[in-house]
């Protein structure tokens, strides 16, 4: 059964990154997904930042998971989080 809500982290570009900020950005985003935790992510084209999508009990749980990344507790981006209601074949696309 797929969760009802998801939580939309964007970040904004705060710092310069760095290799090494990058490394560590991508080593989270593996644990993440290895914890069954991300759904999608990646940089924004058209906005100085980027979004992760993931999964969560509660918007506290999503704001440690933000808080967890090097981008966020290092200081390079900041965030906010949005909850989305999740339309998908399963619950007929909310109808």
């Amino acid at each position: 059964m797929l969760p009802k809500y998801l939580y939309v982290i964007l970040m904004s570009n705060k710092e310069k990154l760095n290799e090494d900020v990058v490394t560590r950005h991508v080593s989270h985003l593996k644990s993440m997904e290895d914890a069954g935790k991300l759904v999608l992510c990646g940089p924004c084209i058209d906005y100085s930042g980027g979004i992760l999508i993931i999964t969560a009990e509660s918007i506290e749980e999503a704001h440690t998971i933000a808080n967890m990344d090097p981008f966020i507790k290092d200081g390079y981006k900041t965030y906010e989080i949005r909850t989305m209601e999740w339309a998908h074949k399963e619950n007929n696309y909310l109808i």
